[in-house]
Parts: C-alpha cells; structure tokens; sequence
C-alpha cells in the first residue's frame, strides 16, 4: 500500500480549520486523508483503510444518559456519524485514532461515559484553552502510547471540557495529566484503537508528536 485512504471526521464550518492540520499530519506520511462531514450515508467506508475521529463540539449526553449542560455545541448528525464508523471499523480491527473529542467518542461507542466538565470533578485544574503545550501528561508503563512516544512523560496541549468517566469495554486509561485527569485510552487487544485527548495536529512542528501519526499509519499499513 503506496498511500492509505485515511477518513477523517471534522464539524462543518470551524472544522475546515482543523481539518488543515490533519491534512499535513497524515500527508507527512504518504497517506491520503479525506475530510468527513455528516451524514455518514454519502460516504463508502469500504474505500477507506483507517480512520481519524477528530475534535470538534461536545458529544451529546444523551448517548450516554447524561444531563445536556444549557452551554453545550451539540452536533447530532456528526455523532451519528462517528457511531456508525466506529460500528463498521470494529469487526473488522481497522485502525482508529481518537482526538479530543474522538478519544471520548470512542469510549462513549464501548460503553463508557463522559465527565461534562474536569473542572467540576477534579480538584485544581486551571482554566486552559490553547494549542501550545500547556500541560503534562505522564504515560502507564508498557502502554502503546508510551512505546511510540519512548518517554514517560511529554507536554501536550489543551482544548477540552470533557473527559473520560467510566471507561468503555476493553479500555485502558494509558495517560493522565498532572491533575489526574484522564489524558488516552487504547484497547490493548486491537490492531490499534487509541484516543488522545490532547490535538498533536497542532504539535506536528516537533517531532515528538508526529510520532502519533507515523505509528497510526504504520498500523494501516501492515493490516493491509
């Protein structure tokens, strides 16, 4: 496989913007990204080798028999979306990588819920809202995202409300942040299914970060 078609899920309007960066990530890499936009219907997911669940608006609570916050960007069509990708990427152990949202959207889809707001649950967490690296994340020994890192530790960004609660079947909390709050899950058992809840899209000047994706790809590449 030359280059992986790699479907990545995006919101309309703002999205474009994110979009951009996932673009560059993964063409870094030789793949081919197409943007994702609800509804999923005009799409073939069988043309696709991977896919990217990106950031974006808060998940509806609903999915997870929670309380809507009055605050809350809803985006019904995309989480049906993204429902229905994780539904066709399952069986068949294609590789999924979360982002942000797509982290959380990935354990709601197992099962898990949601944490509406890490400030009302973990104790000290300052108000951070930025796509430099604002914060640290400390990864479990032996997890994947240690070995693709090689490092206990790295600086990450913020751009998150939400966080993970009660973990969706066959996650593993991986990463957590200096305030305990969860930062990645991954299910250990599959070819890769990983979710971060930082944006390394932002971070691709270092090189640190791209790792993610290289290893992303590398895993889209041998399941071929």
């Amino acid at each position: 496989m030359t280059r992986p078609r790699i479907g990545v899920t995006t919101s309309r309007g703002g999205g474009r913007y994110m979009w951009w960066f996932y673009w560059m990530s993964l063409t870094l890499y030789g793949a081919e990204p197409v943007r994702l936009i609800a509804p999923a219907r005009q799409y073939d997911l069988t043309e696709f080798d991977g896919f990217i669940i990106g950031g974006g608006d808060d998940i509806s609570p609903d999915l997870y028999l929670a309380n809507t916050p009055l605050d809350a960007r809803l985006d019904p069509e995309r989480d049906q979306m993204e429902l229905e990708i994780l539904e066709y990427a399952g069986p068949l152990d294609m590789p999924v990588l979360g982002i942000c949202r797509g982290a959380q959207m990935l354990n709601v889809h197992r099962g898990g819920s949601l944490h509406q707001d890490v400030r009302a649950v973990f104790e000290g967490v300052p108000k951070m809202w930025t796509p430099l690296p604002a914060k640290t994340v400390h990864f479990v020994n032996d997890s994947r995202l240690a070995r693709i890192h090689m490092r206990e530790t790295l600086r990450v960004n913020s751009l998150h409300n939400q966080a993970i609660d009660r973990l969706g079947n066959g996650m593993k909390i991986v990463a957590r942040d200096e305030y305990d709050v969860p930062q990645a899950i991954e299910d250990p058992d599959a070819h890769f299914a990983m979710g971060v809840q930082w944006h390394p899209e932002f971070l691709i000047y270092r090189q640190i970060h791209r790792r993610l994706f290289k290893a992303f790809l590398t895993a889209v590449r041998a399941q071929a």
